[in-house]
C-alpha cells in the first residue's frame, strides 16, 4: 500500500516538474522570439509571406463563420428584445456582442484551428526532417529565420481578421434584421452608431485581439519547435496547439474583460 502511494506521488511530482520545465522553456522561447525579431524585420519579405499564409488564407473561414454568427445573433437578439418592446435595438446587440467579445474570441479560436495547427505541423516536420539542425550547421539561427517571421505574422494578422469578422458579423445581423424581419433601416444603424463607443468597445476589442494573437501564435510555434521528431509527436503537438490555444484564449478573455470593466 505504501509502495503504491509512493509510486503515485512520484508520478504526480514528475508530471508537475515536467509542466514547470516546459513553462520555463516556453517563456525563454518567447523571449528569444522577441530578441531575434530585428533580424526578421530586416528581411520583411519573410513576414509578408507568413502574413499571407496565416492571415489571407484564413479569410474564407473567418468571413463565412462571421456571416452566420451575425445572422444567428440577429435572430436571437430580435426574439429576446421583442419581448421587452426593444426590437429596434437589435443592431446594438449584434454590434456590441461582436466588437467586445465574439469578434476577438471566435477569430482567435478559428485562427488556432486553421493557422495554428498548420504552423505547428510545419515546424514539427521541419524538426523531424532535421531542417532546423541543418540551419544551425550553416550558422543560420532557426529562431530568427523560422520562428520570428511567423510570430509577427500571427500578431499582425489577428487584429485585422477580428475586425473583418466583426464587420461581416454586423452585415449578417443586418441581413436578418432589416430585409428578413423588417426592422427599420435607419433605426438599426443609428442606434448602433449612438451606442457603440470607440474607446470602450472598439479599442478594447483590438487590444483583446492583439493579446490573443500573441498567445495563439507563440503556443503554435512552441508546440511545433518542442515536438518530438516523429509522426506521433507532431500529431500530438498539433492537438496540444488547439487545446492550449483555446484554453488560453478563454482564460485571457476573462482576465482582460475583468480589467476593462473594472
Amino acid at each position: 500500500m505504501l509502495d503504491r502511494l509512493a509510486s503515485t506521488l512520484r508520478g504526480i511530482g514528475s508530471r508537475v516538474i515536467d509542466r514547470i520545465w516546459r513553462l520555463g522553456f516556453a517563456a525563454r522561447f518567447f523571449v528569444y522570439s522577441l530578441a531575434y525579431s530585428g533580424e526578421s524585420f530586416r528581411r520583411f519579405h519573410l513576414v509578408i509571406k507568413e502574413i499571407y499564409f496565416t492571415g489571407v488564407l484564413s479569410l474564407i473561414i473567418i468571413l463565412v463563420s462571421a456571416l452566420f454568427v451575425g445572422m444567428v445573433l440577429g435572430l436571437q437578439g430580435y426574439n429576446t428584445l421583442q419581448k421587452y418592446g426593444s426590437s429596434e435595438a437589435v443592431g446594438v446587440l449584434v454590434a456590441l456582442s461582436l466588437v467586445r467579445e465574439l469578434g476577438p474570441v471566435v477569430t482567435a479560436l478559428l485562427f488556432a484551428g486553421r493557422a495554428g495547427t498548420a504552423i505547428t505541423a510545419e515546424i514539427g516536420l521541419m524538426k523531424a526532417t532535421e531542417q532546423l539542425s541543418a540551419m544551425e550547421m550553416m550558422a543560420v539561427n532557426p529562431i530568427a529565420r523560422v520562428v520570428a517571421p511567423r510570430f509577427w505574422a500571427g500578431v499582425i494578422s489577428m487584429p485585422f481578421l477580428a475586425a473583418l469578422f466583426s464587420m461581416m458579423g454586423v452585415f449578417g445581423g443586418y441581413l436578418v434584421a432589416v430585409p428578413m424581419i423588417g426592422i427599420d433601416d435607419g433605426a438599426f444603424w443609428s442606434q448602433m452608431q449612438a451606442n457603440v463607443d470607440f474607446h470602450e468597445d472598439i479599442v478594447n476589442g483590438v487590444i483583446k485581439s492583439c493579446v490573443f494573437g500573441v498567445a495563439c501564435t507563440i503556443i503554435a510555434l512552441f508546440e511545433g519547435y518542442d515536438a518530438p521528431p516523429t509522426a506521433e509527436g507532431v500529431s500530438r503537438a498539433t492537438t496540444r496547439t488547439v487545446v492550449n490555444s483555446s484554453l488560453a484564449v478563454l482564460g485571457l478573455d476573462f482576465v482582460l474583460t475583468s480589467f476593462m470593466i473594472g
